[in-house]
C-alpha cells in the first residue's frame, strides 16, 4: 500500500509534497486543520458561507451552521480557541459581518431574520448576539421570528455583553463588559448595566 509521502511525491516532487502534504494529511485525518494555517483553517470551517471574503483568518474549530445566508467580509478574525465560536444561519436568516472585523471565542451570533455587524467592529468573548428568543414565554413554544439586529461601524461589545433582538448599536459606540443591551444604543456613547444605560458621551 502507498505511503503518504509516496502518493503525494507522485504528483509532482518534492516541492509538489510541501505544498499538499497538510491537505492530504487533513483530508486523511491524520492532523487537524487548525494546524495548518489559519487562513486555510477559515477556507475549511467557513466553506458553507454564502461569501467569504480575502484574507479571513480562523483560529480553533468553530461550530458553523449555515441554513440561510451567511456573508462574511475581507479581513475578518475569529477565534474559536478556548470556547467554540456560533456562527448560524436559521432558513430565511441572514448573518452579515463587515470587512476587518474581529469575534472572539465562546460568542454566538445567531440569524433567524437578520443580524448585520459593520465594519471595524470588535466582539469580545462570550458575546451572544440573537434576533430571535427561539420560544415564546408564555406557551414555551417554538418561535424564530424576530426583529434584525444592526452592529453600525466601529462599535465595541465588551467581554459577556448581550445584545437582544431588534437594537441597534451605533457607530463608535462602546458596550461595557456584562452589560445587557435591551434598546438602541445611541452613536459615540459607552452604555453600561443591567439593562445598559449611557454613562458616557464622545
Amino acid at each position: 500500500m502507498p505511503t503518504l509521502g509516496s502518493a503525494v511525491s507522485s504528483v509532482g516532487g518534492n516541492g509538489a509534497y510541501e505544498l499538499l502534504a497538510p491537505l492530504v494529511q487533513l483530508w486523511a485525518g491524520r492532523q487537524q486543520v487548525s494546524k495548518i494555517g489559519p487562513a486555510l483553517n477559515a477556507r475549511w470551517h467557513l466553506r458553507s458561507a454564502t461569501r467569504l471574503g480575502r484574507r479571513v483568518t480562523l483560529r480553533g474549530r468553530p461550530s458553523v451552521v449555515n441554513q440561510g445566508t451567511l456573508t462574511i467580509g475581507e479581513r475578518v478574525r475569529l477565534v474559536s480557541t478556548v470556547a467554540t465560536l456560533e456562527l448560524v444561519t436559521l432558513p430565511g436568516g441572514h448573518l452579515e459581518i463587515g470587512d476587518n472585523v474581529f469575534v472572539n471565542f465562546g460568542s454566538s451570533l445567531v440569524a433567524s431574520t437578520h443580524v448585520s455587524v459593520g465594519h471595524d467592529c470588535l466582539i469580545e468573548t462570550w458575546v451572544p448576539i440573537m434576533d430571535c428568543d427561539f420560544h415564546r414565554v408564555e406557551d414555551k413554544f417554538w418561535d424564530t421570528n424576530g426583529p434584525p439586529i444592526v452592529i453600525e461601524d466601529r462599535a465595541w461589545l465588551g467581554n459577556r455583553s448581550m445584545v437582544l433582538r431588534g437594537v441597534t448599536v451605533g457607530h463608535d459606540a462602546v458596550v461595557a463588559a456584562g452589560s445587557v443591551v435591551t434598546r438602541d444604543v445611541p452613536p459615540r456613547t459607552v452604555v453600561a448595566g443591567v439593562p445598559a444605560r449611557v454613562i458616557r458621551k464622545f
